[in-house]
């Protein structure tokens, strides 16, 4: 077994589409009759203009002609904190192994590329969600759960669009200042 680990570039625009709706299939349990077709559209728009712009970073994983393993990784900003001054954070996404590759050391490989690449732009703070498969490789490398963020759901986000406050209860979400 002879891979090559490539950055991709604008080149690669097909694959790295075609990769990303396999891997949702995969990490999704969704079968291969799924239509991924706006997925798809969106993924090309995106890698469109990140590879472009250089806020995201994919390596593919060839075993001769063949695409066995990839991984990407989304830089964006925030507002600086006192343990991130520059605001700058990574997002470690689209990590895949074709199955008949698996435990051979390619998610590895792949995923120290993409955090030597966060660490060679002074990226301080580099996340990720796991699957079920992907976690004993993440927390061996040493990430740890995350303890201080949430996230509201798509079908709690729809409500609160309509006015209707968090969980539906309540009416309107209140964001008057509280009392000093």
């Amino acid at each position: 077994m002879d891979l090559i680990y490539q950055k991709a570039g604008i080149a690669d625009l097909d694959i790295l589409t075609d990769l990303r709706a396999e891997v949702l299939r995969a990490a999704n349990g969704l079968p291969s009759s799924t239509d991924m077709s706006e997925v798809k559209r969106q993924t090309r728009r995106y890698y469109q203009r990140a590879l472009l712009d250089d806020s995201h970073t994919a390596y593919l994983v060839w075993d001769g002609g063949r695409i066995v393993g990839a991984g990407g990784v989304s830089f964006f900003q925030v507002m600086p904190t006192y343990h991130n001054p520059s605001g700058t954070n990574a997002y470690i996404m689209n990590m895949y192994t074709r199955p008949e590759y698996r435990r051979r050391g390619i998610a590895r490989k792949t995923l120290d590329l993409l955090v030597q690449e966060a660490r060679d732009r002074g990226v301080a703070a580099i996340s990720l969600e796991a699957t079920a498969m992907g976690r004993p490789l993440y927390e061996a490398y040493g990430f740890i759960p995350m303890e201080h963020e949430m996230e509201l759901p798509e079908n709690l986000l729809a409500v609160a669009r309509a006015g209707a406050g968090a969980a539906g209860i309540g009416g309107a979400l209140d964001v008057s200042p509280a009392p000093l």
